[in-house]
């Protein structure tokens, strides 16, 4: 049956397991058959699938018919959030609890599958995602609208470029859902970039669909309105990816808001650009700083490392606690920027600017180094980075990961150079969505 598939048939298929990705894992013609990857479904579900892919291992589908609903199946509250809609959303279709038990579920099958170590071993260190403060909806600071040929702004399908045309997001912060940015037009625009700060800063940027002749040659296409953004004339500013990390110094129009936001954790504020890179999750910063400060237990006098550093958020607390030399490593330069200005009163921190194999592979950090945070982008630390950070000889690694399968790969080369995984948490800081943040404890043996 499998090679007699095609592109838009359906099929009629259970469902099993959550695997990483945001779908269900089920099979064609048995246990034995084809992989088929299937969004919108729950596990135990009998469902019509309709294929979406053909890989020659493996499909991908959407549910679009759901025969045998799960218990943990509830209506979701998007009206976009269905097969052929926005894919920004994974599992609205899920109870709040049972996503929960999705990403727990996830997080595992990668650290058994890749990291090599098995359940029983992970009931020592890991239990289950937790959740963040403030609900499923309304919690995402930073978002892009990428604009359609109709020049309105919208929001992608999944793995598609195709726009979606919606008249708001659920998950985006209130004070972005209030603008009116959704019922305008943009035809100057290939994208809108918003962000939402905790100090109550909200921006718009928008990045140009025809290239300008050079910095400042294009302003603002006018007002927005909308709670805490006023009229302002835009001059180019840097330009971020699809998660609204760092990015170059070129490329956006600033249209409303100031030009720096605020971002606050415990007594320390930051000012960004607000393109800059910071968790989307109001309650994401303080949560994943109380966690590495829990793991790595800094005592005073212990020399720290913060890999992937940012704007400092991690050294900041270190260095607080610890009263010693304290090196942020950090590629971007807003980040950098950043670090040195938010950080300016503390005099052990040193911000090196630099990718950090080539900080640590050039000697611009050198040992000894007592504590190391490793928080690196979606797609790990990688082994090389990983076997420099234990040639340095420090007593505990706190690895900050979004991505579970990046992490799994990055601790299967710990564990293979004698290290061990003494604890896991896992947290919840993208509700709606298939990803999740974790934080482990990496011990010498």
């Amino acid at each position: 049956m499998a090679d007699d598939v095609y592109e838009g048939d359906r099929i009629e298929i259970t469902v099993g397991a959550p695997a990483h990705g945001g779908h269900c894992v089920a099979r064609l013609d048995g246990p034995h058959g084809r992989v088929v990857f299937v969004r919108h479904a729950l596990p135990g579900e009998r469902v019509t699938a309709e294929i979406t892919e053909i890989h020659r291992s493996y499909l991908r589908a959407d549910a679009v018919e759901i025969h045998e609903p799960s218990p943990d199946r509830v209506a979701a509250p998007c009206a976009f959030a269905h097969p052929g809609g926005c894919g920004g959303c994974d599992l609205q279709h899920v109870s709040a609890e049972a996503q929960l038990d999705w990403k727990t579920a996830v997080v595992r099958e990668q650290l058994s599958r890749l990291a090599h170590i098995p359940d029983e071993d992970q009931e020592q260190f890991f239990v289950r995602v937790e959740p963040l403060p403030g609900g499923l909806l309304g919690w995402r600071t930073r978002i892009r609208y990428a604009v359609d040929a109709a020049d309105r702004a919208g929001l992608l399908q999944h793995r598609s470029h195709q726009v979606v045309d919606v008249d708001r997001c659920l998950i985006a912060h209130p004070a972005i859902q209030e603008l009116d940015l959704l019922a305008r037009t943009w035809p100057a625009s290939s994208s809108l970039q918003v962000t939402a700060s905790g100090a109550g800063d909200v921006v718009v940027l928008e990045r140009p669909a025809v290239p300008s002749d050079g910095p400042g040659a294009v302003s603002g296409s006018g007002s927005v309105s909308g709670s805490g953004v006023s009229d302002v004339s835009g001059v180019f500013g840097a330009s971020g990816d699809d998660d609204l990390a760092e990015a170059p110094a070129s490329g956006l129009v600033h249209l409303a808001g100031p030009t720096t936001v605020t971002e606050t954790v415990g007594d320390r504020s930051w000012s960004l650009r607000p393109e800059s890179f910071w968790q989307v999750h109001p309650a994401a910063a303080a949560t994943l700083t109380d966690a590495v400060l829990t793991m790595l237990d800094p005592r005073p006098g212990e020399i720290s490392w913060d890999l992937y550093g940012g704007a400092g958020l991690f050294a900041a607390a270190l260095a607080t606690r610890t009263g010693a030399r304290t090196t942020i490593v950090e590629s971007s330069p807003p980040g950098v920027a950043a670090a040195r200005t938010g950080l300016a009163d503390l005099p052990t921190v040193e911000v090196v600017e630099a990718k950090v194999e080539t900080a640590l592979t050039r000697r611009r950090i050198t040992a000894p180094v007592d504590l190391v945070v490793l928080d690196p982008p979606r797609a790990g630390a990688g082994p090389r980075v990983v076997r420099d950070v234990i040639a340095a000889a420090p007593r505990a690694v706190a690895y900050v990961a979004c991505d579970p399968a990046a992490l799994a790969r990055d601790l299967a080369t710990f564990r293979k150079a004698g290290w061990r995984v003494a604890e896991l948490r896992a947290f919840d800081c993208f509700p709606m969505t298939q990803h999740v943040e974790c934080v482990a404890l990496l011990l010498p043996h």
